[in-house]
């Protein structure tokens, strides 16, 4: 793909124009995101705080007794939102690999298919989570396999 950008100091308003011979799922993501006239952002709260969660940091995003929470290079976080509002809002690097949890596919460490059935996955931080079954055709095309 071919990114062009013109400085017009006339201009008053930021255009996007997309030259194509047809649409792409990629394409329409990229019309969704520049169409979203309010970031979304994902904030964790832990100890009476709150932050913000750059995606770059969180390993994987999980649910647990009801609850959702994220895995981040500095601890665990709790959010106050459900696994399909994250999947809308996060790039698609995070995936989904069961009903409870998402990954980071930045970082992962590894993926593990000497499991049969399933596939274990390896995270940059040591900690171990697996595909369901119902999810492994799913990382398996990811993964070129």
């Amino acid at each position: 793909m071919q990114v062009e950008i013109k400085i017009d100091k006339d201009c008053k308003e930021a255009k996007c124009i997309i030259i194509t011979d047809k649409m792409t799922d990629e394409l329409d993501a990229i019309v969704k995101q520049l169409s979203s006239s309010n970031p979304k952002l994902i904030t964790g709260f832990r100890d009476g705080g709150a932050k913000i969660l750059e995606p770059d940091e969180i390993y994987r995003i999980y649910a647990e007794s009801g609850r959702v929470f994220a895995e981040c290079k500095d601890g665990n976080y709790l959010l106050r939102l459900r696994l399909y509002e994250i999947e809308e809002i996060l790039s698609e690097r995070f995936v989904r690999i069961s009903n409870s949890d998402i990954i980071n596919l930045k970082n992962v460490k590894e993926f593990n298919l000497s499991i049969a059935g399933t596939i274990c996955v390896k995270l940059s931080n040591g900690n171990v989570t697996y595909v369901s079954r119902r999810f492994v055709g799913k990382i398996k095309r990811i993964l070129g396999i």
